[in-house]
């Protein structure tokens, strides 16, 4: 039986993660365009590995 609440507590983490970065790409271009910056020098996206489904 899956432990669901392992499963819970790891999607929190993940999206807590998420939110910090969002919020601290936010602060950085606000800060880029309050300093005349362009607000994206390079765009990279970054793939998560993904974790072995143990069932």
């Amino acid at each position: 039986m899956p432990d669901y609440q392992k499963m819970y507590f790891e999607l929190a983490a993940r999206v807590a993660d998420a939110v910090e970065l969002l919020v601290k790409a936010q602060q950085k271009g606000g800060n880029d365009y309050m300093e005349g910056q362009p607000a994206i020098t390079e765009l990279r996206i970054h793939e998560i590995p993904q974790k072995p489904d143990h069932h």
